[in-house]
């Protein structure tokens, strides 16, 4: 592995924050979240949610997270409908992707493997953060009118398995996702 290489997979993960989330414009949203927001975010709940459920390492978790949608770079973010006649390989895609980083690029195909066969409690924990910054962004867009998003917030609440991700989307049902602030303002001297 050289610093070439690095540098060139270091540029390719910026593409990421090109590419946006394609499932939400089936309901309509025009400008829905990039993959790069999402990871984030998702890595964000990730640390939280394997906090919560006493997971040693919170930090492998979000590492996942981090790393879960990198083959998108190349393949693009692909909708379940388009998932019904796309055949995509992600696997082959991040073999290629990290094949010139050596133990680095193994590492992270590990974790992602770990992620997507949800094979480790890390993995399952990792696999409920996913799914939990998809329902949060589900019910932002509730919010903002686009009524069809409650599917993703019901079949979100099907595949959760930790109990600890349950409740959370319990919580993010019954909250406005824009009055966190609310408050603030008046703190400032």
């Amino acid at each position: 592995m050289d610093d070439k290489s690095i540098a060139q997979f270091l540029f390719e993960l910026g593409v990421l924050r090109r590419i946006q989330r394609e499932g939400w414009k089936l309901i309509g949203v025009k400008t829905p979240e990039t993959v790069a927001e999402h990871s984030l975010r998702a890595a964000q709940i990730g640390y939280i949610l394997a906090k919560l459920e006493g997971y040693p390492h919170p930090e492998i978790v979000s590492t996942m997270l981090i790393f879960h949608d990198i083959g998108e770079c190349r393949i693009g973010d692909i909708h379940k409908v388009a998932n019904r006649y796309i055949q995509s390989d992600e696997k082959k895609t991040l073999e290629e992707q990290l094949k010139t980083l050596s133990d680095i690029g193994k590492n992270i195909l590990n974790l992602w493997e770990e992620f997507e066969y949800k094979s480790t409690r890390a993995g399952l924990i990792a696999r409920d953060a996913d799914l939990l910054e998809l329902a949060a962004t589900a019910c932002e867009y509730l919010n903002q009118g686009f009524r069809e998003a409650e599917d993703w917030i019901i079949n979100t609440e099907k595949r959760l398995s930790t109990v600890s991700a349950k409740k959370l989307l319990a919580e993010l049902r019954e909250t406005n996702p824009y009055r966190w602030w609310r408050g603030l303002k008046n703190l400032v001297d």
